[in-house]
């Protein structure tokens, strides 16, 4: 049994050890994971968002890039990622253990459209079942505007979206989906209207090439969201920070370069209608 100054230096010690794990994890790296929504040449704009987050949350801040949603999603849920920018299809499939973050604000709205899109000389299609027969790129199994929406809209119409197709390839990615929609690869694609845009103020010469047909309806904006071991202290501090760049004039020129106008808390129900399309036709994928 410990006498009295036995046990007050085990709580000294336990209690060092503590604060000594506490700091520690303060001082780690905050891992925030995202796909190839930026275009390689702009790796300064990651450099200068990681900056700003670091100033204000006052720890590193480390951004990871990966090829595809499943990757990210693997890694938040495997605890190597702390934070993630993904899209509506796999938060829904995976919100019970996710948390939402902030969603952002593009052209006023936490909302966004997918593109179908078609290469410029094109001026034939006018809708996606003008597409039968031709080469189709999707950017993203796990994509709701790269994939799920154009499946969505052929079932609705009664057409099989396998057999519909001559030929469909996944592209890793929005920018290689309008890419290969410029260069002639593919007849068609459903793109993320965001990345679309922010092409066509950053990169038209790629754009200028493709010739958006039709735009869908809203859908919640890809948001950003934390891992299942965030604490709710940390995801708290992280969304106080991207709401509070909207009224920031010092990340003015950042959101400008982002294509964005802010970040707002978000709302769960925003995406229903993404649970419901991926319901409809058996979309949902839980990752291990």
């Amino acid at each position: 049994m410990l006498n009295r100054r036995q046990l007050l230096l085990y709580i000294a010690a336990t209690t060092l050890a503590s604060h000594r794990m506490v700091r520690a994890d303060e001082q780690a790296p905050v891992r925030i994971g995202i796909t190839p929504v930026f275009q390689t040449e702009r790796t300064s704009l990651i450099r200068d968002w990681r900056d700003y987050l670091e100033r204000h949350l006052e720890r590193p801040v480390q951004f990871e890039q990966s090829n595809t949603y499943r990757d990210i999603i693997n890694n938040l849920l495997a605890r190597r990622l702390d934070f993630a920018w993904i899209c509506g299809l796999p938060y829904v499939t995976n919100r019970s253990r996710l948390q939402l973050t902030a969603v952002p604000l593009f052209q006023g709205k936490p909302l966004y459209r997918s593109y179908l899109i078609v290469p410029i000389r094109d001026t034939a299609t006018n809708t996606l079942t003008d597409l039968r027969d031709r080469v189709f790129a999707y950017a993203d199994p796990d994509s709701n505007s790269g994939f799920l929406v154009p499946r969505f809209q052929l079932i609705q119409q009664g057409i099989d979206p396998d057999t519909f197709f001559r030929k469909t390839f996944f592209t890793s990615g929005h920018r290689n989906a309008i890419e290969a929609v410029s260069v002639g690869l593919a007849g068609g694609a459903h793109v993320d209207g965001y990345v679309w845009e922010s092409m066509q103020r950053f990169n038209p010469e790629i754009t200028r090439a493709t010739r958006v047909v039709t735009r869908s309806r809203e859908f919640g904006f890809p948001p950003l969201v934390a891992g299942p071991t965030v604490s709710a202290t940390l995801n708290s501090q992280m969304g106080d920070v991207l709401l509070g760049m909207g009224s920031d004039p010092t990340a003015a020129s950042l959101l400008d370069r982002l294509n964005l106008d802010g970040f707002t808390s978000g709302d769960p129900a925003a995406y229903e209608d993404i649970a419901e399309m991926a319901h409809t036709i058996g979309a949902f994928r839980h990752v291990p």
